[in-house]
């Protein structure tokens, strides 16, 4: 097994070869890309996909956002006019029966 040290000479005292350095950086950097690709291409997609939708949506937001204040407005405006004509409560006098005495022919049936 040989080590390759900065000096530029392995453990086994041979100058090392400029060709497997690059070899092994270029290997290094196929095995990242390869990892990180999903993740990366995940990231940029979903920023992406967000962008597009906020694209499409900032429009409707507007449009929701006015009839919202529209609905409002009619809200406000109808329980203001209902309140105005609404009357308060009032005490009613109902007033007290009266007894009719007795013999008087309202306290008699029909035969």
């Amino acid at each position: 097994m040989t080590t390759s040290y900065p000096s530029g000479k392995s453990s086994s005292g041979k100058p090392s070869s400029g060709k497997s350095v690059l070899g092994a950086g270029l290997l290094a950097v196929a095995a990242c890309a390869v990892c990180c690709a999903g993740p990366l291409l995940a990231v940029l997609g979903s920023l992406g996909v967000a962008s597009a939708i906020g694209a499409l949506w900032a429009p409707v937001l507007a449009v929701l956002a006015v009839a919202a204040v529209v609905a409002a407005v009619w809200v406000h405006r109808r329980r203001k006019r209902r309140s105005a004509c609404h009357a308060g409560p009032a005490s009613v006098d109902v007033g007290m029966p009266t007894r009719i005495p007795p013999g008087t022919g309202s306290d008699r049936l029909p035969q």
